[in-house]
Protein backbone atom coordinates (compact mmCIF):
# COMPACT_ATOMS: atom_id res chain seq x y z
CA UNK A 1 0.00 0.00 0.00
CA UNK A 2 0.92 3.37 -1.11
CA UNK A 3 0.71 6.55 0.64
CA UNK A 4 1.66 9.99 0.88
CA UNK A 5 1.56 12.28 4.32
CA UNK A 6 3.42 14.74 6.00
CA UNK A 7 6.39 14.63 6.74
CA UNK A 8 6.85 14.14 10.61
CA UNK A 9 9.94 14.83 13.10
CA UNK A 10 10.22 10.52 13.29
CA UNK A 11 10.77 10.74 9.72
CA UNK A 12 14.35 12.17 10.52
CA UNK A 13 16.76 8.96 10.77
CA UNK A 14 15.77 7.35 7.73
CA UNK A 15 16.42 10.73 5.79
CA UNK A 16 19.80 10.52 6.84
CA UNK A 17 20.35 7.03 5.80
CA UNK A 18 18.79 7.62 2.23
CA UNK A 19 20.36 10.73 1.63
CA UNK A 20 23.76 9.88 2.98
CA UNK A 21 23.96 6.95 -0.15
CA UNK A 22 25.54 8.52 -3.22
CA UNK A 23 23.48 6.29 -5.38
CA UNK A 24 20.16 8.23 -4.30
CA UNK A 25 22.06 11.60 -4.49
CA UNK A 26 23.33 11.71 -7.73
CA UNK A 27 21.24 13.84 -9.48
CA UNK A 28 19.25 15.23 -7.09
CA UNK A 29 19.57 19.25 -6.56
CA UNK A 30 23.12 20.44 -5.28
CA UNK A 31 21.27 22.37 -2.46
CA UNK A 32 21.20 18.64 -0.69
CA UNK A 33 24.43 18.44 1.42
CA UNK A 34 26.41 15.82 0.49
CA UNK A 35 26.77 14.71 4.09
CA UNK A 36 23.59 14.63 5.47
CA UNK A 37 22.99 15.29 9.16
CA UNK A 38 20.07 14.58 11.45
CA UNK A 39 20.17 18.79 11.85
CA UNK A 40 20.14 18.72 7.92
CA UNK A 41 16.66 16.22 8.35
CA UNK A 42 15.38 18.20 11.25
CA UNK A 43 15.70 21.57 9.23
CA UNK A 44 14.55 20.24 5.91
CA UNK A 45 10.89 18.47 7.79
CA UNK A 46 10.24 21.38 9.50
CA UNK A 47 11.69 24.84 7.45
CA UNK A 48 12.49 23.52 4.57
CA UNK A 49 10.04 21.59 3.16
CA UNK A 50 7.57 24.36 3.62
CA UNK A 51 9.43 26.83 1.71
CA UNK A 52 7.14 27.61 -1.69
CA UNK A 53 6.78 23.84 -1.67
CA UNK A 54 3.93 20.76 -1.16
CA UNK A 55 6.13 18.13 0.20
CA UNK A 56 4.62 14.52 1.22
CA UNK A 57 6.60 11.63 2.47
CA UNK A 58 5.96 8.57 0.65
CA UNK A 59 5.07 5.62 2.67
CA UNK A 60 4.80 1.72 1.24
CA UNK A 61 3.60 -0.88 3.51
CA UNK A 62 4.15 1.56 6.61
CA UNK A 63 7.39 2.51 5.99
CA UNK A 64 8.92 5.58 4.64
CA UNK A 65 10.99 4.74 1.71
CA UNK A 66 10.96 8.64 0.28
CA UNK A 67 10.46 11.82 -0.40
CA UNK A 68 7.89 14.00 -3.40
CA UNK A 69 7.25 17.38 -3.67
CA UNK A 70 6.41 20.24 -6.19
CA UNK A 71 8.12 23.68 -5.90
CA UNK A 72 5.91 26.41 -6.33
CA UNK A 73 6.22 29.37 -9.17
CA UNK A 74 5.42 32.54 -8.52
CA UNK A 75 3.82 35.87 -10.83
CA UNK A 76 3.05 34.25 -14.52
CA UNK A 77 3.98 30.77 -13.34
CA UNK A 78 1.70 30.74 -10.50
CA UNK A 79 -0.10 27.84 -12.16
CA UNK A 80 3.14 25.95 -12.82
CA UNK A 81 5.23 23.64 -10.39
CA UNK A 82 8.48 21.72 -10.53
CA UNK A 83 7.90 18.50 -9.19
CA UNK A 84 10.92 16.18 -7.30
CA UNK A 85 11.28 12.94 -5.92
CA UNK A 86 13.40 10.07 -4.61
CA UNK A 87 13.48 6.72 -3.24
CA UNK A 88 15.93 5.22 -0.76
CA UNK A 89 17.64 2.48 -3.20
CA UNK A 90 15.89 -0.72 -1.42
CA UNK A 91 12.24 0.60 -3.03
CA UNK A 92 14.01 0.82 -6.40
CA UNK A 93 12.00 -0.91 -9.54
CA UNK A 94 8.92 -2.17 -7.34
CA UNK A 95 6.98 0.65 -9.18
CA UNK A 96 6.29 2.78 -5.88
CA UNK A 97 8.45 5.55 -7.50
CA UNK A 98 5.81 5.85 -10.90
CA UNK A 99 2.58 5.02 -8.11
CA UNK A 100 3.84 8.03 -5.81
CA UNK A 101 4.13 10.58 -8.87
CA UNK A 102 0.71 9.33 -10.44
CA UNK A 103 -0.63 10.04 -7.06
CA UNK A 104 0.53 13.08 -6.26
CA UNK A 105 -0.31 14.72 -9.74
CA UNK A 106 -3.68 14.18 -8.85
CA UNK A 107 -3.31 15.21 -5.28
CA UNK A 108 -2.19 18.41 -6.88
CA UNK A 109 -4.22 19.09 -9.35
CA UNK A 110 -7.22 18.41 -7.27
CA UNK A 111 -6.17 20.59 -4.24
CA UNK A 112 -4.46 23.46 -5.71
CA UNK A 113 -4.35 26.14 -8.98
CA UNK A 114 -1.61 24.41 -10.33
CA UNK A 115 -2.40 23.26 -14.20
CA UNK A 116 1.18 22.36 -15.01
CA UNK A 117 3.82 19.99 -13.66
CA UNK A 118 7.06 19.72 -14.97
CA UNK A 119 10.72 18.09 -14.75
CA UNK A 120 14.46 18.45 -16.21
CA UNK A 121 15.38 15.20 -15.87
CA UNK A 122 18.74 14.64 -16.11
CA UNK A 123 19.29 12.39 -19.25
CA UNK A 124 21.70 9.79 -17.54
CA UNK A 125 18.75 9.40 -15.14
CA UNK A 126 17.33 6.50 -17.01
CA UNK A 127 15.00 5.47 -14.09
CA UNK A 128 13.47 8.67 -13.80
CA UNK A 129 13.39 9.13 -17.12
CA UNK A 130 11.15 6.29 -17.37
CA UNK A 131 8.93 6.96 -14.28
CA UNK A 132 8.09 10.02 -16.33
CA UNK A 133 7.33 8.43 -19.14
CA UNK A 134 4.99 5.63 -17.19
CA UNK A 135 3.33 8.21 -15.36
CA UNK A 136 1.99 10.21 -18.49
CA UNK A 137 4.55 12.89 -18.47
CA UNK A 138 5.65 14.10 -21.98
CA UNK A 139 8.58 14.80 -23.18
CA UNK A 140 8.81 18.83 -24.01
CA UNK A 141 12.33 19.18 -25.10
CA UNK A 142 15.83 18.27 -24.61
CA UNK A 143 18.15 21.17 -22.57
CA UNK A 144 21.31 20.82 -23.97
CA UNK A 145 24.17 20.89 -21.90
CA UNK A 146 21.75 22.97 -19.16
CA UNK A 147 23.29 20.97 -15.92
CA UNK A 148 26.11 20.32 -14.18
CA UNK A 149 26.99 17.17 -12.04
CA UNK A 150 30.17 16.45 -10.20
CA UNK A 151 31.74 18.25 -12.89
CA UNK A 152 30.65 17.07 -15.73
CA UNK A 153 27.58 18.76 -17.81
CA UNK A 154 24.32 16.83 -18.86
CA UNK A 155 21.66 17.28 -20.98
CA UNK A 156 18.25 16.95 -19.02
CA UNK A 157 14.99 16.16 -20.41
CA UNK A 158 12.19 17.97 -19.83
CA UNK A 159 8.92 16.35 -19.23
CA UNK A 160 5.40 17.91 -18.16
CA UNK A 161 1.74 16.95 -17.87
CA UNK A 162 -1.20 19.42 -17.47
CA UNK A 163 -4.08 19.05 -15.97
Amino acid sequence: MLKLRDLALQDKDALVNYLNDVSVTQFLSSNIPTTYTLDDAIWFITKGSNNNAIVKAIEHKGVICGVIGVYLKEGEYAHCAEIGYWLGKQFWQQGIATDAVMLFVKQVFNSTEIIRIYNPVTEANYASIRVMEKAGFVLEGILKQSVKHKGQYFDEHLYAITK
